[in-house]
């Protein structure tokens, strides 16, 4: 039997990379998937995919650092089966600079989507979860919530907070029957990450770089990374609450 079957899974910022391999996984595993994204246009596409390949998805447009726009996704949800089993909170942003390069306004544009994100969509659906005395959130950290990158203050700063945000929301709600997990992966091979590395002077160097600073010589891919939101999302986890899973290549090893 499918591991979702029945399941009603929402995953913000699938409209690509490791949010879109998590919205196909999910449907495959038999769950109905709300493709959230603030392009709706990416949203669409990945509903497309989804329903060709004969699962059910709505994809829906939410920009998870506007509190307006998480209650108006929210309350359509609502009204599509009235229900959330599985939250994945993988909308993200990143930048690169030091304490002396990041400016407030970097430093809060990542609050309000990495931190701000979370809490927002947490706190609209999870109330549902407890009232069902079930549930999955699963929050897409990084690596840089575990251990510091060179030229990431921001982004560390914001990753170590959903990482904290994950342990205290298991802790708090560990008799409601809802599990609480954040997923750490270290580079991964998405359109966000090439995006990032065409911003470098020598993006074939930058490249090099990020591939060869990982000790098994390559980024990791989204369809790994879901797999382990799967596992999380599914009933096999079910004593598993208030972990940080680390997927890196070994790149905190050292």
């Amino acid at each position: 039997m499918p591991a979702l079957k029945g399941k009603i899974a929402v995953v913000t910022g699938s409209g690509s990379g490791i949010g879109r391999a998590i919205a196909l996984c999910f449907s495959q595993e038999g769950a109905v998937v709300f493709v959230a994204d603030r392009d709706l246009h990416a949203a669409t596409a990945v509903e497309a995919e989804i329903t060709a390949q004969g699962g059910r998805a709505t994809a829906v447009c939410v920009d998870v650092s506007d509190v307006a726009s998480c209650d108006e996704i929210c309350g359509r949800i609502a009204g599509n089966g009235g229900r959330c089993d599985v939250l994945v909170n993988n909308a993200g942003v990143g930048h690169v600079g030091t304490v002396l390069t990041t400016s407030p306004g970097d430093l809060q544009r990542m609050i309000a989507v990495n931190v701000l994100g979370v809490l927002q969509m947490t706190q609209r659906l999870l109330p549902g979860m407890i009232a069902r005395q079930t549930g999955s959130v699963i929050n897409i950290a990084s690596i840089g919530g575990v251990v510091g990158i060179k030229d990431r203050f921001g982004y560390c700063a914001t990753k170590f907070a959903v990482v904290g945000m994950t342990k205290c929301m298991a802790l708090d709600h560990a008799k409601t029957g809802v599990r609480f997990n954040a997923i750490c992966p270290a580079r991964v091979s998405t359109p966000f990450v090439t995006k990032r590395i065409a911003e470098y002077a020598d993006p074939a160097a930058a490249y090099r770089e990020m591939t060869e600073s990982q000790p098994v010589g390559r980024m990791g891919t989204p369809e790994e990374i879901a797999k382990a939101a799967l596992y999380f999302a599914g009933d096999d986890s079910a004593f598993v609450t208030g972990s940080s899973f680390i997927i890196d290549g070994a790149y905190s090893a050292g």
